[in-house]
């Protein structure tokens, strides 16, 4: 498997960002680290070997960046300045990651997936419905959508837009149908140990979905099912596989 260590610089947050990427073709697919995690937790925690089969038969290609949740959601700052930097961290998805990731797959227009866990899941999905045109896919595992249980409350327009439980209840009009035509949302969960946080979120915003007829799959995983690696690399393989095979 090709493996490759990039560093991309993005002006917003102000340095270079770490990136490994794997495969040579393929559908490309962003991975974001679970909460504070680094830019190798998928592959220090088998998660690319899980997806490997995948890889190698050249249907997917991989970016693991690195997060900034510990400069954003995870400080000890305010909640408004937790979602400002968040916002940095988003400029250098649109616009330096995503570019770099189409340069890679010589395809200006390519559409490209999202996946995580945790945290992560929370990434993949809130991109995913902000920027639908970009990411036609997002595969949240575990995910924590409710910005003001793990980032603070606050009535701040920054946190408002990044919080998928509060402005997807708004949607409508123009927006709600760009949504429903370009996006699907996969949110997976058990019902096990640690997982009772992300499994309350992760009804909350299907249930949104569903309100909204935005195209999404609820899948629940069972009660011996736990908030745990062992578990994501099970729901990626089955995820990802069914939705890359014919």
């Amino acid at each position: 498997m090709l493996r490759r260590y990039e560093t991309i610089y993005s002006p917003a947050v102000g340095r270079d960002m770490q990136v490994l990427a794997y495969g040579h073709y393929g559908d490309p697919l962003i991975v974001f680290p679970s909460g504070g995690g680094a830019f190798h937790d998928f592959e220090d925690n088998g998660m690319i070997d899980a997806i490997a089969w995948l890889i190698d038969a050249g249907k997917l290609k991989v970016y693991c960046p690195e997060s900034l949740d510990n400069e954003s959601w995870l400080s000890g700052n305010d909640p408004h300045w937790k979602a400002v930097r968040h916002n940095a961290y988003q400029a250098f998805v649109l616009d330096n990651l995503v570019p770099a990731i189409r340069y890679d797959c010589h395809d200006d227009n390519i559409k490209i997936a999202l996946t995580g866990c945790s945290i992560g899941a929370y990434h993949a999905v809130n991109f995913a419905l902000k920027y639908p045109e970009i990411f036609p896919y997002a595969l949240g595992m575990s995910g924590r959508y409710d910005v003001a249980k793990f980032a603070g409350h606050s009535e701040s327009e920054e946190v408002y837009f990044n919080n998928p439980t509060a402005y997807v209840a708004n949607f409508h009009d123009g927006h709600l149908d760009y949504v429903r035509a370009h996006t699907h949302i996969a949110l997976v969960c058990g019902q096990g140990a640690w997982e009772h946080k992300s499994l309350e979120d992760t009804h909350r915003l299907a249930d949104l979905l569903a309100e909204k007829q935005i195209s999404h799959e609820r899948d629940i995983w069972g009660q011996d099912v736990e908030h745990h690696w062992y578990w994501w690399r099970k729901q990626i393989a089955y995820h990802l596989g069914k939705a890359l095979e014919p």
